[in-house]
């Protein structure tokens, strides 16, 4: 088998056309499909199949671009080992969450495009469990993922999950109850606002996690009422009035926010990158996570 044909089909599995492979292979489309027509004969097995105006792969196929992944690596490695000068290249595909995204792999992309211009980032927004689902079906190379100190998560075993940094979290409140807190810490935070309504995260459950454990201990049951997907969104609902909610410590907010810090608990969000287990050996994947983890430290 000749695994030079086995780049085309698992650029064709990542990217799903053949016009689009041969943008990044820098090649013909025509070259491409005779590229994986060729395999399919080597192969013995049929790779491709009609789906409408264009093709994707079938069983066979996407069972082979799976392999794929872990025999270029090993090529890859290899040529690497012998020429230490050698120039990554391919796509990698990330899903990942928004903060995630702007604060450590666009800088990383900004830099890929001016030092390795062959290695190439298709990026999806997506919350963890969502980005986590679609690295176990092989639809994603790499994850961007988070939790809580307070409500930590599970992955599958068959993951490699690296921690990444960490950030505080407090609790915004409307700039003019700022004052009602009478005490100092977490649970005397999270008391002066037991009788508020507050707001959860309505595509992870983390932060409502969160904000349970810790009226639970503060004494109370929180009435989590209203859910959003966006920290905006999260500071329009409390300058509004209808609720209280967690933001990050770093993020500026408007004046009418204010941000009370929660200590003793404290609350952190930890970041972490998620491959599959062995995958990180590829050389254009192995890449994207030294510049991500570069220069990511813990908060103060």
């Amino acid at each position: 088998m000749d695994t030079r044909r086995l780049q085309f089909l698992l650029e064709l599995s990542r990217l799903g056309s053949m016009r689009a492979v041969a943008d990044v292979l820098d090649t013909t489309t025509s070259t491409v499909s005779q590229q994986i027509s060729a395999l399919a004969r080597e192969t013995g097995a049929p790779l491709l199949e009609p789906d409408g105006r264009r093709v994707r792969l079938t069983p066979a196929g996407q069972r082979l671009a799976e392999h794929a992944v872990t025999i270029l690596a090993a090529v890859e490695a290899a040529r690497a080992d012998l020429d230490p000068h050698a120039e990554p290249a391919g796509t990698v595909r990330v899903a990942g969450f928004a903060t995630a995204i702007r604060r450590a792999l666009l800088p990383a992309a900004d830099r890929l495009a001016r030092t390795h211009p062959r290695v190439r980032l298709v990026i999806s927004e997506y919350e963890p469990a969502e980005a986590l689902a679609q690295l176990l079906t092989d639809d994603v190379d790499l994850a961007l993922i988070y939790d809580y100190d307070l409500a930590p998560a599970t992955t599958d075993r068959s993951l490699d999950v690296r921690p990444l940094w960490t950030a505080a979290w407090g609790l915004g409140v409307p700039a003019t109850d700022a004052d009602r807190v009478a005490g100092e810490g977490t649970l005397a935070v999270f008391e002066a606002f037991r009788d508020h309504d507050w707001i959860g995260n309505s595509r992870n459950r983390a932060d409502e996690d969160v904000v349970r454990t810790l009226a639970t201990m503060a004494g109370f049951t929180p009435r989590v009422t209203h859910l959003a997907d966006s920290l905006d969104l999260v500071e329009d609902l409390i300058v509004a009035g209808p609720g209280v909610g967690l933001l990050p410590v770093a993020r500026p907010t408007r004046p009418e926010v204010a941000l009370l810090p929660l200590t003793g608990p404290d609350v952190r969000l930890r970041s972490f990158t998620a491959t599959r287990r062995g995958r990180d050996a590829w050389p254009p994947l192995a890449l994207v996570l030294g510049l991500l983890r570069r220069g990511y430290d813990d908060e103060p």
